[in-house]
């Protein structure tokens, strides 16, 4: 409809709709919990901004005319449209989009989402994974977990997660013996290399440049180079949260004792005016779990 058509008086359509429903004007009126006359009004209302008769008024009750039928039908179709979609909006549940890196969703968050499923469960939690920086507005985001150091503009809320503590990981099943290795032993292993690319700060930090490894494999992210220490490929670098479930179930091993602060450590941002109230929730939730693990 274009827009400079002036819509009906809501009430009228109301009325409208409901005498047409039973055919009689008192019935209509105890529907709607208002006085048969103000029915009788709302649809005269009606028929004068349309400038055509709706109703016949018959002895027996309302009668349609033609044109009444066929608009009569039309504005029940239009009510039970609003109905159902007020009924849906109601329903549905809380919706939370946060942007988080690959490595952050598969090696700490996605873990840890039954907990907070079981105790939100009114609240559909959208996880996207990606590296590219994410845009609040444009790109339709409540929150995000990113690598980034201080300050932060002055519209964004930066809660801090995580210290990057970075460490080394492998298999247990590359490690001989229990006592961690020197630089000799280290550069008989293969280094998992990721975008960071921390290894020369790191073994210069751990064994002054001493470590001249042989082989080296690259990934273009973080959780491809666990994924290939877990299964034997290699020692990886790694934020020490990120590996802290795998370093406990001894499914990877510390090989190398030394713990590098990264320096790029890990926030939670989000909007400071505009959240809602499942995303403070949800905001809330991540702030516990990290200090309860940090603490």
């Amino acid at each position: 409809m274009p827009r400079d058509v002036p819509l009906p008086p809501l009430n009228g359509l109301r009325a409208f709709a409901a005498a047409g429903r039973h055919m009689n004007l008192r019935a209509a009126a105890d529907e709607l919990g208002v006085t048969q006359g103000a029915v009788a009004q709302q649809v005269r209302g009606l028929e004068g901004h349309l400038g055509l008769r709706l109703f016949l008024r018959e002895p027996r009750g309302l009668a349609f005319t033609e044109e009444g039928r066929a608009y009569h039908t039309s504005v029940s179709r239009a009510f039970e449209q609003l109905v159902e979609a007020t009924d849906a909006l109601r329903s549905a549940p809380a919706r939370v989009t946060i942007s988080v890196t690959p490595t952050f969703a598969s090696k700490w968050l996605i873990p840890r989402l039954s907990d907070f499923t079981e105790a939100h469960p009114g609240i559909d939690l959208r996880i996207t994974a990606t590296e590219r920086v994410a845009s609040f507005h444009a790109d339709g985001i409540d929150l995000a977990v990113r690598q980034a150091r201080p300050p932060f503009g002055a519209s964004l809320r930066a809660d801090l997660l995580f210290a990057q503590e970075v460490v080394a990981v492998c298999s247990p099943s590359l490690i001989v013996e229990d006592a961690p290795l020197n630089a000799a032993g280290l550069a008989r292993l293969t280094l998992l290399h990721d975008t960071h690319d921390l290894w020369p700060r790191y073994a210069e930090e751990a064994f002054g440049n001493a470590a001249k490894p042989a082989r080296r494999l690259r990934f273009n992210q973080t959780t491809l180079s666990l994924d290939a220490a877990l299964a034997g490929q290699g020692v990886a670098l790694a934020s020490r949260f990120l590996v802290q479930r795998d370093l406990k179930a001894g499914r990877l091993v510390r090989p190398v004792s030394h713990v590098m602060a990264g320096g790029l450590d890990f926030y939670l941002l989000s909007p400071r005016q505009g959240v809602s109230s499942a995303g403070i929730i949800v905001r809330d939730w991540l702030c516990a779990v990290a200090k309860c693990e940090a603490g």
